[in-house]
């Protein structure tokens, strides 16, 4: 680490040399101006006003023999990284195959758009501004969707709707959408600490909301498990005391849920511990679940066990949110 003196002139200025290698790699002149963001531990942020609108980042991604699945995954990186703008060239011709993943992927993802194309590339560029999209109404927008995409799955479970079971997966996509939002955000706020005081949120409050939406995603994940086993199950005999201790598992395992993005609002670590505890509960009912199985058939023993697995993995991973909050509650 670099340090250097602070030096006092005049009655009440005080004033600290920058070193001259940075001076220069930056390009600061005499007479420019700096900026300075204080940030929550008392460090300060020094920023060049002729650096504070340089936030476009371009990659250039060379699609030539890539096979779709490849590229599709690239780009998804790519805009989680915070790119945005992403240029896609191709030696030749770019292939029609090719060109349609680069359109899944606008419809995938939320901001990029194309805006340029020719017979060898296509530019997308990111049209949202990531304040326009606050971090914690996202997290509550997640929230609603898993919640239902689980309750509608045990729904379809005890009517026998297959298409309401049917319905579940699309949504899931939406949560994904959601969930690389937000990582694209956290991305992009590490590499640009201005932007995250004009959030008006800490490093620590973000890394937090990153960690909660990968979570989230997971349980909307088995929502869509659930949904899959129900299909499966459908023609099958199944005791209607064990779909009701299915459905009490379900309502429990969505409390825990429910529970904690209300402590998470409320900034609530008692009531945060107490959710963590009820996950135990959850648990040994849902073995009570796996025993009352293996009266079942095969398949129906098979289905209704991994329907439990995943509503007490739901659960789970509802508790693992209000750890979450009890490291950062603790921080602050």
């Amino acid at each position: 680490m670099d340090t250097r003196k602070v030096q006092k002139t005049g009655g009440s200025t005080f004033i600290v040399s920058l070193p001259k290698k940075w001076i220069n790699e930056i390009g600061i002149k005499n007479g420019d101006s700096m900026g300075f963001i204080q940030q929550p531990d008392g460090t300060m942020l020094l920023s060049p006003k002729s650096t504070e609108k340089k936030t476009s980042r371009r990659r250039i991604v060379n699609v030539e023999g890539m096979k779709s699945e490849h590229l599709l995954r690239k780009m998804i990186s790519i805009y989680m990284a915070g790119y945005n703008i992403i240029d896609l060239k191709a030696d030749k011709r770019m292939i029609p195959e090719i060109r349609e993943v680069i359109r899944s992927f606008s419809r995938k993802i939320i901001g990029p758009e194309i805006i340029e194309e020719s017979i060898k590339s296509i530019t997308m560029k990111d049209l949202l501004n990531p304040i326009e999209m606050p971090m914690d109404k996202t997290i509550k927008r997640m929230h609603i969707l898993v919640k239902t995409m689980h309750e509608d799955a045990i729904m379809a479970l005890r009517e026998k709707n297959r298409q309401l079971a049917d319905r579940i997966e699309p949504r899931d996509r939406d949560v994904d959408r959601l969930n690389w939002l937000i990582s694209r955000q956290f991305n992009i706020l590490l590499t640009n600490m201005s932007l995250s005081n004009e959030m008006k949120m800490t490093r620590e409050e973000t890394t937090c909301m990153f960690l909660m939406s990968r979570l989230i995603e997971r349980i909307g994940d088995h929502a869509v498990k659930i949904s899959k086993e129900v299909i499966l199950i459908f023609d099958e005999k199944i005791d209607p005391q064990i779909i009701e201790m299915i459905t009490f598992a379900s309502g429990n395992s969505l409390e825990i849920l429910e529970d904690t993005i209300a402590a998470w609002e409320k900034k609530d670590i008692k009531a945060a511990n107490k959710n963590i505890d009820s996950v135990t509960d959850l648990a040994s009912y849902c073995k009570e679940i796996n025993d009352a199985a293996l009266n079942l058939n095969g398949v129906s023993s098979v289905g209704v066990s991994y329907i439990a697995e995943s509503i007490r993995r739901s659960g789970e991973y509802a508790g693992d949110i209000s750890e979450l909050l009890i490291d950062y509650l603790v921080n602050e």
